[in-house]
């Protein structure tokens, strides 16, 4: 399919674009295949420049010749342009609907993106699991690299290299992998280097309604436990949802075939529950009525710092294992690629150092989001403002980065990036000009060839000049553990967003 087929009308002159904040700019439109562009040919003023992809919503009106377009954007700007004449209007319209909704990946921008920048480092190749491994394997030999994955064949949502106990051969793993949900057998996600004790995520165990059992799967999160010692499993279900998953082949560790781990429930919610919480935010955020009653009752109605919340207090919990309890945890809720990422990786934040520098914080998020599976394209695929609703969009990485700037904001000193840097991490999950967030796991990108065909996000950001917009001034490395604290009164509304 040729780009140009779907653009009617190219270029329009005597364009007036509005936005929140800014002064109008008269100019010349021009679409391209991946872009909006509004020029207005003066030195002074700033260019717009839109990604199609970005793209969430548009709105048409007329009055007399004179269209208006209302762009609705994924990162949640609201773009007005006023186009003279009814025909270029509608002309443009039809495109930019046309162009935003391309189902293709390989059509999207990061395929034809070419850097205007030198590249240093190639982001695809700084944070790989080997390098990852060592980091720890100095401290430990009770781990080992598996790569019982390689083919993607034993669980297509897992990368091919992961870390297990060094005591559990990969045909155990194998038997593992079918009793637990997608494939998702237990994985070490953190390394606790001042007791020892670990973090691991998975599936749910598929006990079903009988009580389904595998040996090899006690033995496996066995494996992690001191002599006399007892682990946590963190359930990011409710009780009531964990026992209703049993009926559809699901469930939980039985206390009877798991008697050294304790099981708490920690309900998160997901899915559909959260973009409609995204989507009543954004409307509270865009109401022009300036009534101060009327924001903060339908800010509660939201709930969204209620999840903020629920999320922060299931990590707290989780760290509060590993460093105070010196027990290690085992975290997952259903599919292990959502609430049980958001969990794994704030824990680390809270209790490692190093995720809380630019570079830790890279690895964390391609670590414990990108080759832990979570799907970014199916999540991302529309923000607040789509008219039409898929049941698997659902602003889980927003939220973990909202919880981020939480804790951040508290720690204002602990952190060596700054709030800049978690945006445009939001920005780019939902529209970029890079690889990175591309496909809902490592199978997917392998398939897509994005190492060969696109540029990673890493490559951009860890330039020394991009670098100096996302550092945080008052950051002096903290090695302690920092504990946020989760009361309403200390979670304000994330306004950077």
């Amino acid at each position: 399919m040729e780009f140009a087929e779907l653009i009617k009308t190219p270029r329009v002159d005597n364009v007036v674009l509005h936005r929140p904040f800014y002064p109008a700019v008269e100019g010349t439109l021009c679409l391209t295949g991946h872009h909006l562009i509004l020029s207005s040919r003066q030195d002074n003023t700033e260019e717009l420049w839109l990604l199609h992809s970005n793209i969430d919503a548009i709105d048409k009106r007329f009055v007399g010749s004179l269209g208006t377009i209302i762009i609705k954007c994924k990162d949640f700007r609201i773009i007005q342009l006023d186009i003279p004449g009814m025909e270029e209007c509608l002309n443009i319209a039809s495109s930019i609907e046309a162009l935003s909704t391309l189902d293709s990946i390989t059509l999207m921008y990061p395929f034809f993106y070419r850097p205007m920048f030198e590249v240093i480092e190639d982001g695809w190749h700084s944070f790989l699991p080997e390098q990852e491994f060592e980091l720890y394997s100095s401290a430990t030999s009770e781990w080992r690299l598996s790569y019982v994955n390689k083919e993607f064949a034993v669980c297509p949502s897992y990368p091919p290299i992961v870390t297990v106990p060094k005591s559990i051969d990969d045909e155990a793993l194998r038997k593992v992998a079918t009793f637990r949900h997608g494939g998702r057998f237990p994985v070490l996600s953190y390394y606790h280097k001042k007791n020892g004790m670990v973090i691991m995520r998975s599936g749910q165990p598929l006990t079903g309604t009988n009580g389904r059992r595998c040996k090899e799967d006690e033995k496996l999160i066995n494996a992690t436990l001191r002599a006399g010692k007892r682990g946590y499993i963190i359930d990011t279900r409710s009780l009531n949802v964990a026992q209703q998953a049993r009926a559809k082949g699901g469930g939980f560790e039985q206390e009877a075939h798991y008697p050294q781990w304790r099981r708490i429930h920690k309900s998160i919610e997901r899915y559909h529950i959260l973009q409609e919480s995204l989507i009543k935010l954004v409307e509270a955020c865009n109401d022009q009525t300036h009534n101060m009653d009327r924001w903060l009752s339908k800010l509660e109605a939201s709930n969204w710092l209620t999840h903020i919340k629920e999320i922060l207090t299931a990590a707290c919990l989780a760290a509060q294992c590993i460093d105070r309890e010196g027990a290690s945890i085992l975290i997952h809720g259903t599919e292990g690629t959502d609430s049980t990422l958001q969990v794994t990786s704030l824990a680390q934040i809270i209790l490692e150092p190093r995720s809380r520098t630019i570079r830790g914080f890279e690895a964390l998020i391609e670590r414990e989001w990108l080759q832990a599976g979570h799907p970014f394209q199916q999540r991302c695929a529309q923000s607040a403002y789509c008219n039409t609703k898929q049941k698997w969009e659902a602003p889980v990485f927003l939220l973990f980065l909202d919880c981020v700037w939480q804790i951040l904001r508290q720690f204002p000193c602990s952190f060596e990036f700054n709030e800049n840097f978690l945006i445009m991490l939001f920005e780019h999950a939902y529209a970029s000009q890079f690889g990175t967030f591309l496909g809902n796991n490592e199978s997917e990108r392998c398939k897509l060839k994005l190492q060969q065909k696109t540029m990673s996000l890493w490559s951009w950001v860890n330039q020394p000049g991009e670098l100096s917009k996302f550092t945080n001034p008052l950051f002096e490395a903290n090695n302690l553990v920092i504990w946020p604290s989760v009361a309403p009164q200390s979670l304000p509304l994330w306004e950077g967003i």
